[in-house]
Parts: C-alpha cells; structure tokens; sequence
C-alpha cells in the first residue's frame, strides 16, 4: 500500500470515528435536557457519564496536538496511556459491524 491510499483509509476510519463519538455526544445532550424534566434510568446515567468522561478526555489530546511538537507526541501519549483517546476511537469492533 502506498502513502496515499494509507492516509485515505486513515481519514475514512477516523471519519467513521467522528461520526460515533458526535452522535454518542447527541445522545447525551438529549439525555441531559430530558433529565431537566424527569429522572433517567440507570443505563441512561451511565450513557451520560461515559460521554462526559469522554469528553474530558478528548480536551487534554486536544491540548497536547496543539503545541509545538504535539503531532508527533501525541501518539506517543497514546502508547503510554492509551486511556486518553474517547471510547469511539479504541473500538474498532464496533465501527467494523
């Protein structure tokens, strides 16, 4: 596989990604407004809780892309801590079905 056709499918897996993380973040604002009127079930909770964690988690990386250099050492944060990336970015399994 050449450079090219490698960044392609880069960009299609984490387009694929983006779409996850931004409709799991959708379902937590709706979640979140519709717990402003009436109580969520536990299994909602724990929707909102997992989405809140994942965007805190997204901000740091974020950051870290940011500074000079931040290309090149976010990935190596990633092998360190691989808990830094949002769960739509570790499940490949998901993304694959």
């Amino acid at each position: 596989m050449n450079t090219v056709e490698e960044i392609k499918e880069l960009l299609q897996k984490n387009k694929k990604r983006l779409d996850v993380e931004l409709q799991q973040s959708k379902e937590a604002v709706s979640l979140i407004k519709k717990s402003m009127h009436s109580s969520l079930s536990e299994e909602e909770k724990e929707k909102v809780k997992i989405q809140l964690l994942d965007i805190c988690k997204a901000i740091p990386a974020f950051t870290v892309f940011m500074l000079p250099g931040g290309a090149l050492l976010l990935p190596l944060l990633i092998k360190l801590i691989p808990d830094i990336l949002p769960t739509a970015f570790r499940d490949d399994e998901e993304l694959i079905n």
